[in-house]
């Protein structure tokens, strides 16, 4: 069974990684409790996109913060 965490679990992964865990494991603790989500096709299809716009956000942040550091000296 693959699990996307929502957040970070000893032993086994960090938050927003797909993890393969046991059925039980999974169905009865991670989604549970909220450490994790059933990783179905649309959901694995909104966690790349996720991903995709973090990684643009922080890449436009660092070129903000390299001009404002240039500007600075």
């Amino acid at each position: 069974m693959e699990v996307i965490l929502k957040k970070n679990v000893d032993k086994l992964g960090y938050k927003d990684e797909v993890v393969t865990v046991k059925a039980g494991y999974g169905r009865n603790f991670l989604i549970p409790q909220g450490y994790g989500l059933l990783a179905t096709a649309s959901s694995l299809k909104a966690h790349t996109e996720t991903m995709k716009q973090r990684s643009h956000k922080e890449i436009k942040v660092l070129a903000e913060a390299e001009a404002l550091a240039a500007k600075l000296s």
